[in-house]
């Protein structure tokens, strides 16, 4: 009996061990599988972690292209500013010189003026003295009580023919006190409007300058602020690489670790970076047709990357790059659909055909009174605006309405295109 207990005994403590091995390799078995999983999910995770890095880093690179192409064209906005301002203030020195040219030419005339005064004065006291000689001759007598007081007939013949050169010197004395007073007073008159015009010429270019060297100041303020976007880009696209070469390290850790079958623990916390939208400007094209549609948008291709030059627009250094005044603009304008029109605003002003302003259509000439009249002038685009080089913004669109064009609209309208 106790044999066969012992048996029973023995066979029960081996059931025992097995069930516990059993039981261990199905744990064991188990536990891999939940390591597995876990590993499984933290490869998932890292990698669509890296993925929105690596997004990140590609929106960021756009942010530095951006950046540097917008630098790049104000780069070249400021550097034709910064010639355009030479080229003004080199037209107002010049026009400063005229202006004093001007003057001494003032003061040569009134020179002139007083040596004609004298020769007139000479005159009126030649005039005098024949005046008393009449007196002393005949007393305080018309020329007729001259003639009729004669005594015989051959007196009356001699007083006749004395009286007729008397008259006839007379008429020409006050012929030539008469053409040297209108001589004078042409020569005033024209020397005086000169000088007006420099001197409103002066203002409007020293106007010009100043919005010049405005435009260069917000363009230099605009490289500036771009240049540290710039900057914050590229420092946050180093620090995305770094994140993302870790993530990449990370990522490689897992595979090697699920490879061999041996769990990996780490832990990585995610972080966020802002970027920047570029914006940008747009002016829709105005809707017309054939020639007129291609006049209005022949300036396109200026609008942003222009400067006013005064006299700018008439060499192929200018037109390339977008240096126009407004006349030296319409020119060209019109001679891209092939229609040769003067390039000075008092050429433009008796081209074409003239309309009421109530009929203007697109692609008309509209002028405007500025340091002279029809001083300014641009290309009609309808609803009230129109197409032009303006000192301000160089080639650019603008509103009739506004308060300085309404103001120095003359109602002058001229039609090239039928």
């Amino acid at each position: 009996m106790m044999e066969g207990g012992d048996e029973m005994g023995s066979l029960n403590k081996k059931l025992i061990a097995l069930n516990t091995i059993l039981l261990f390799v199905v744990g064991s078995s188990f536990a891999a599988s939940n390591v597995q999983a876990e590993t499984d999910k933290d490869l998932q995770e890292v990698q669509q972690e890296r993925a929105e890095v690596q997004e990140k880093i590609e929106q960021a690179e756009k942010d530095i292209e951006n950046a540097d192409a917008e630098l790049t064209e104000l780069s070249e906005q400021i550097a034709r500013a910064n010639e355009a301002i030479n080229d003004n203030e080199n037209m107002i020195v010049e026009t400063q010189n005229n202006i004093e040219n001007t003057h001494v030419e003032i003061d040569a005339l009134k020179e002139e003026i007083a040596i004609e005064e004298e020769k007139m004065q000479k005159r009126f006291e030649v005039l005098k003295e024949r005046a008393s000689a009449y007196q002393k001759s005949g007393g305080n007598l018309s020329y007729l009580e001259v003639i009729l007081g004669s005594s015989s007939f051959g007196e009356f013949i001699d007083r006749v023919a004395l009286v007729s050169k008397i008259m006839e010197a007379d008429s020409d004395l006050h012929a030539q006190i008469d053409e040297g007073k209108q001589i004078l007073e042409e020569k005033q008159e024209s020397v005086q409007e000169k000088l007006d015009e420099l001197n409103e010429l002066k203002l409007e270019l020293e106007g010009m300058q100043a919005q010049l060297v405005e435009q260069k100041e917000q363009n230099e303020a605009l490289k500036e602020g771009l240049t540290q976007e710039m900057k914050d880009a590229i420092a946050a696209k180093s620090d995305l690489q770094m994140e993302e070469r870790s993530l990449s390290s990370r990522e490689a850790s897992i595979e090697s670790s699920l490879a061999s079958g041996q769990p990996e623990i780490n832990t990585l916390s995610k972080e966020s970076s802002k970027s920047s939208q570029p914006s940008s400007n747009s002016i829709s094209p105005v809707s017309a047709s054939g020639d007129v549609n291609a006049l209005i948008s022949a300036g396109n291709r200026y609008l942003g990357n222009s400067v006013y030059v005064f006299g700018g627009g008439r060499s192929a250094y200018d037109i390339a790059n977008g240096r126009f005044d407004c006349s030296g603009f319409v020119s060209w304008a019109f001679s891209q659909i092939g229609v040769n029109v003067g390039a000075s605003t008092s050429a433009l002003s008796v081209t074409g055909t003239k309309v009421s302003a109530s009929d203007m259509r697109p692609g008309d000439l509209v002028f405007f009174n500025t340091y002279k009249t029809n001083g300014h002038v641009g290309i009609y685009v309808g609803g009230n605006q129109f197409i032009g080089s303006q000192s301000s913004t160089g080639v650019a669109y603008a509103s009739m309405n506004s308060s300085y064009w309404s103001s120095k609209f003359s109602g002058h309208v001229r039609r090239v295109i039928n």
